[in-house]
């Protein structure tokens, strides 16, 4: 069986960790959660690559939806509600920014 190429790179090496079940059972939810390989998952947080969670991923996606319905709104009322756009695509933006940062 071939091994994973990761760019240019083949993965031939491997190293073997022992867990509890319990760590097992978390590592393995974690990857399911990011949508990865347990192996890509421990490779990613051991060498300090950004892991995002899909669950994560659809909620920033879901509000950048809902920052231009919000800029819908602002053009095609010519601003009327301007005051209360800016205040909710701020809140809007915060949002993306904590979720990102918690990821």
């Amino acid at each position: 069986m071939a091994f994973q190429k990761i760019g240019d790179e083949v993965l031939d090496a491997k190293i073997a960790v022992r867990l509890t079940a319990e760590e097992k059972q978390r590592l393995a939810e974690d990857a399911d959660i990011a949508g990865l390989s347990m192996s890509a998952l421990v490779r990613a947080r051991y060498f300090g690559r950004k892991v995002v969670a899909n669950a994560d991923l659809v909620m920033i996606k879901h509000l950048n939806r809902l920052t231009g319905m919000l800029k819908t709104v602002h053009n095609e009322s010519n601003g009327e509600y301007s005051a209360d756009t800016a205040a909710a695509i701020l809140l809007v933006s915060e949002a993306i920014k904590k979720i990102s940062r918690s990821s």
